[in-house]
C-alpha cells in the first residue's frame, strides 16, 4: 500500500517505523518545519523527520497546507492509497482529505469521543480516568470528529505522562499496522458528540501549581506534566519543580500553599482539599532529586506559603 505519513513529535515515530517494517511503501513523510532552538540558534529536526531520513523516505515540510497548491500537487504526484496522520499539528483541509482513494486516518491518543484535541494523554491523567487508549478514525473536516475504525485501551494506574505517551505511541503503531490491510472494507462507528470532551493545548504556564485545588488533582497534574512542562511553585523568587508526590487526605487548617512539614524525606504542603506530600523535587539549575536529598543541602521554612 502506498502511504503518505504526516506527523511531527516522538509520539508519531513508532507508527512510521511500524508501517515501513510491515512492507508498506511510505512514499512521503510530511512534518512541521524545522525549529530553531538554543542560544546558538541550532536547527532542530522533528523526530518524524529524523526517522524518515533514517528510513530513506522523502520529506516535505510546508509552512502551511491550506490553499497550498504546490503541496497539493506534490501529494497528487506520489498518489497515496491512504494518508496516515499522527500528531501532525495542523488540521487537514478538504482537498487533502479527499485525495487518497482510501481516505485519511488519524492515530489519536484517547478513547474518542473523550478528549478530542491537542493534549489527550495529559487530560486523561489529570481528570483521573482509570482507562485511556488509542483510537484510529477516518478524518473529516472537524477536530477529531470522524468515524472510529479501531480502539485499544490500557489502564492509567499511576503512570506519568511520559510513560503513558510511550505506551500509547506503540499501541497506535501496532493498531495501524493491523488495520491498514483491512481498511478498504472497514466501516466506521460514528462518535456520540454528546459525550465529547476537549483537551486543550498545554502551555508552559499550565505547570504553575494552584494549591487551591485538591491535593489529588495536583498529584495527578504532576504526573501528567512529567516531563513537560513540569509542575512548579515559587518559594519567594526561587522556582521549585515537583516531579513526584502523593496526596494525603488530612484537612489542613492553614492557607493553601503553606509548608506544613519539611523532614523525613518529604515536604508537606496544604492544598484546597488535602495535603500534597512532595517526594521528588528540582531546584533551579539542578537535577531532579529525592526530596530527602534536597533537604540535606537546602532548607524551607515551616509556614512558608508557596506561590
Amino acid at each position: 500500500m502506498r502511504v503518505v505519513y504526516m506527523g511531527t513529535p516522538d509520539y508519531a515515530v513508532p507508527a512510521l517505523q511500524a508501517i515501513a517494517d510491515a512492507g508498506h511503501e511510505v512514499v512521503l513523510a510530511v512534518t512541521q518545519p524545522d525549529a530553531v532552538s538554543g542560544r546558538g540558534k541550532k536547527i532542530r529536526f522533528s523526530p518524524v523527520k529524523e526517522k524518515a531520513i533514517e528510513l530513506g523516505i522523502p520529506v516535505l515540510q510546508p509552512d502551511k497546507i491550506k490553499k497550498n497548491k504546490e503541496f497539493l500537487a506534490a501529494l497528487r504526484v506520489v498518489a497515496p492509497d491512504v494518508i496516515v496522520v499522527a500528531a501532525y499539528g495542523k488540521i487537514l483541509p478538504k482537498e487533502i482529505l479527499e485525495l487518497p482513494e482510501l481516505g485519511c486516518v488519524n492515530i489519536h491518543a484517547s478513547l474518542l469521543p473523550r478528549f478530542r484535541g491537542a493534549a489527550p494523554i495529559q487530560a486523561a491523567i489529570i481528570e483521573g480516568d482509570a482507562v485511556t487508549g488509542v483510537t484510529i478514525m477516518r478524518m473529516e473536516e472537524g477536530l477529531d470528529t470522524g468515524d472510529m475504525l479501531a480502539k485499544a485501551s490500557t489502564e492509567i494506574d499511576g503512570k506519568t505522562g511520559q510513560q503513558l505517551h510511550d505506551e500509547l505511541a506503540q499501541m497506535g503503531a501496532d493498531l495501524i499496522v493491523e488495520l491498514l490491510p483491512k481498511l478498504e472494507e472497514m466501516e466506521g462507528e460514528k462518535q456520540d458528540d454528546s459525550l465529547a470532551t476537549y483537551a486543550h493545548m498545554i502551555s508552559k504556564q499550565d505547570g504553575h501549581i494552584d494549591f487551591n485545588r485538591s491535593a489529588t488533582r495536583i498529584e495527578r497534574t504532576i504526573r501528567a506534566f512529567d516531563p513537560w512542562p513540569g509542575s512548579f511553585a515559587y518559594d519567594g523568587e526561587k522556582m521549585l519543580k515537583f516531579w513526584k508526590a502523593e496526596a494525603l487526605s488530612e484537612s489542613p487548617s492553614q492557607l493553601p500553599g503553606t509548608v506544613l512539614e519539611a523532614a523525613d524525606g518529604h515536604i508537606d504542603i496544604a492544598c484546597g482539599d488535602g495535603i500534597l506530600r512532595v517526594l521528588e523535587i528540582q531546584a533551579p539549575g539542578k537535577k531532579r532529586t529525592a526530596t530527602g536529598e534536597y533537604l540535606k543541602g537546602n532548607s524551607i521554612e515551616i509556614g512558608t506559603v508557596l506561590g
